[in-house]
């Protein structure tokens, strides 16, 4: 009974350290993983940008490794023409 507590503990554990779950790729969400990993907020382009570009859930670590690339893009790459 003891292992099975301990397998379930460090699955929980496992879980919480890889970002195991999925969150919406909302405007509210990229700009609370901007606020957390960036010292500037991202301009409404790159959040639409992010928003074309990813699939309508993420996990966490795929969020914010695209918030933090999406500041080396050329501006071309980013915005989009009219």
């Amino acid at each position: 009974m003891k292992k099975a507590k301990a397998a379930v503990a460090k699955a929980d554990v496992a879980e919480v350290k890889t970002g195991g779950g999925r969150i919406a790729v909302s405007e509210l969400n990229i700009g609370k993983a901007a606020a957390r990993l960036l010292s500037t907020k991202l301009v409404s382009t790159e959040i639409a940008y992010l928003q074309r570009t990813l699939a309508a859930s993420v996990t966490q670590a795929d969020l914010d490794a695209n918030v933090l690339a999406v500041r080396r893009l050329p501006w071309a790459t980013i915005a989009l023409a009219d």
